[in-house]
């Protein structure tokens, strides 16, 4: 298989065309605020005082203006669910372009690092001018209080530290530290507790952005028309006794004391049109009324005000029905709560304040609510701390296979709280005609909503034939929705529609030939193969079966299986069939 421009297209067409739009204007700001301060009248004395620095300090200032804006958006949950399922995102391309957010939303946070560390790295250079060119002329202009003043250790920290932009600055720069360290995979993944907690200090960094730009250390000049920059003031030249240029002789010979170096370059604003301009005042300098607030203010209102309507909607916990444990430590929790709502799919965000009085962890609903049975579920696989917590809190016992209770008789479970239904990809899954889905391991989560749909009924979605490939190290890990596959397969042969789901399960390592335990699984032992699943054979089939048609891929698992589908899905057949590549990403 050859790359195709129209399968690239198709994938990642719209992502990069996005990508282009926002690095786009990210130079542009950059430029034109760079230009500004390098070529504007209003920042003359400024930047002869300080010279590049000014200019990259602010330049790289708008850019992450700019990023902190646009890192929120993505984490406005609600908003993207309510985008995805409404009406008014008609095109496919938009809503998987959704998707992405997770991705934006790194891509922009390592937009506000790279710019941070330009940022403090022009303002240091910013510092040391400040001290050695300052200028008696200009003391509303200086943050330096003498010449020199940074050359002494205890005045850099003074300067540094006492300054309001400074001290904030200092410690923005420590909190967006820790939140980058905490961010990095190998934390994620061996203690999420960092990662959740350090991520959290965002709040702290955008107030402290608030305060960083009330300093006005920065000043521009008010009075151009009285004071052009580089004028010639000739009662300041007299009482100072300083040199004036050859031009300057004749027109004003009594204010002419010595002769003026024929070496020294007039400044251009000096002479415009052949004639002398001359300062009628002293010029005036005031500081910046700050632009940050009209960039975060926004999407920070609108953060706050969706976790409020978050924290509103998830304050009343849910009846837990039953608990269920499963082989290769994944628990089935099962609940009931009221006016609750989700598609096949979504994800929800469980806490429970007995394991963790802040944490909260996301897991997709595997049982959404339907018009017969108002109860949903999800399984979680026992990997890390919080999940441990949690099922000791779930069961008596830790190796008690399964509780399920009436719900007159539950013992007392621990209060749980749910936040969502949020959005995914695999929600596209039913408006695909073909949809090929992949898991690999736990990564059956997303399909199970999906396959517990299809058995309410199939007749009303657009989806008219499912490709279902999971993937597996242990035979017992197929029991977690062995029963599930085992009743879609029979409701399907009984309405003569076996080729509507084509079932392939792969047990990558084993000792030998293994089956299902069970009777009512043979149709299962059936579709089990040994070893990993040959993707480039399987696209070619799948392909050949559904000739000029678009096929959606999703896939939830390792990143290795994701990387191949990804790139299959890119390629070119020569049967005029079209993949189009989805991958879960909890936003």
């Amino acid at each position: 298989m050859a790359p195709s421009w129209r399968s690239w297209l198709a994938n990642e067409g719209s992502k990069h065309l996005f990508l282009f739009f926002w690095l786009s204007l990210n130079v542009w700001l950059f430029w034109k605020t760079f230009l500004l301060y390098y070529q504007g009248l209003q920042y003359y004395y400024l930047h002869q005082m300080l010279g590049l620095g000014l200019c990259v300090s602010r330049a790289s200032a708008s850019v992450l203006n700019l990023n902190c804006c646009l890192v929120l958006l993505p984490m406005c949950r609600v908003l993207l669910a309510f985008l995805r399922g409404s009406q008014k995102v008609a095109s496919r391309k938009t809503r998987r372009l959704l998707d992405k957010s997770k991705t934006f939303h790194v891509t922009c946070g390592i937009t506000i690092c790279i710019f941070s560390v330009l940022h403090v790295s022009a303002h240091l250079v910013n510092a040391l001018n400040f001290s050695e060119n300052y200028n008696e002329d200009f003391l509303a202009l200086n943050a330096a209080n003498y010449r020199g003043e940074v050359s002494q250790l205890s005045n850099v920290g003074y300067l540094m530290s006492v300054l309001v932009p400074g001290l904030t600055g200092v410690i923005m720069v420590l909190v967006l530290f820790l939140m980058c360290t905490a961010s990095t995979y190998a934390i994620r993944v061996s203690n999420y507790d960092i990662f959740w907690y350090t991520h959290n200090l965002f709040f702290v960094f955008y107030m402290l952005l608030m305060l960083h730009v009330s300093g006005g250390v920065l000043k521009y000049q008010t009075n151009l028309e009285e004071h052009p920059p580089g004028c010639f003031n000739p009662n300041k030249t007299l009482l100072k006794n300083m040199t004036v240029p050859k031009a300057f002789e004749e027109t004003f010979p009594d204010y002419t004391t010595e002769p003026f170096p024929e070496d020294l370059s007039v400044p251009e604003p000096f002479v415009q049109n052949n004639f002398m301009r001359i300062c009628s005042e002293e010029p005036k300098f005031q500081s910046h009324f700050p632009e940050t607030w009209f960039w975060i203010s926004g999407p920070l209102c609108l953060y706050c005000v969706e976790r409020l309507y978050r924290y509103i909607r998830s304050n009343k916990p849910v009846t837990i029905t039953s608990v269920i444990s499963h082989p290769a430590n994944v628990l089935e929790v099962r609940m009931m709560k009221e006016d609750f709502k989700a598609r096949p799919g979504q994800y929800v965000i469980l806490h429970c304040p007995r394991v963790s009085a802040l944490e909260s962890h996301p897991f997709t609903l595997t049982m959404c609510p339907t018009d017969t049975k108002a109860t949903f579920g999800v399984h979680l696989k026992v990997v890390g701390d919080w999940t441990e917590r949690f099922r000791e809190a779930l069961l008596l016992h830790s190796n008690q296979d399964t509780e399920i209770l009436p719900i007159f008789q539950q013992r007392r479970y621990p209060k749980l709280y749910v936040d969502g239904p949020f959005g995914s990809p695999f929600e596209e899954s039913l408006n695909y005609e073909v949809s090929l889905c992949v898991a690999g391991g736990i990564g059956v989560t997303p399909f199970a909503s999906v396959l517990n749909t299809l058995l309410d009924g199939w007749k009303c979605y657009k989806l008219r034939r499912l490709y279902f490939i999971w993937v597996c190290r242990d035979i017992e890990s197929f029991r977690w929705f062995a029963d599930l596959l085992c009743m879609l397969h029979n409701k399907l042969w009984q309405e003569n529609r076996p080729d509507y789901i084509n079932i392939q399960l792969y047990l990558s390592q084993t000792d030998g030939i293994q089956k299902i335990i069970g009777e009512k699984y043979q149709a299962l032992n059936s579709r089990l193969l040994i070893g990993r699943p040959r993707w480039k054979l399987l696209f070619d089939e799948i392909a050949k079966c559904n000739r000029r048609k678009t096929i959606g891929v999703f896939c939830c698992g390792p990143n290795k299986i994701s990387k191949i589908l990804h790139k299959l899905s890119n390629s070119s057949n020569s049967y005029g069939t079209r993949f189009e590549y989805n991958k879960e990403s909890f936003s």
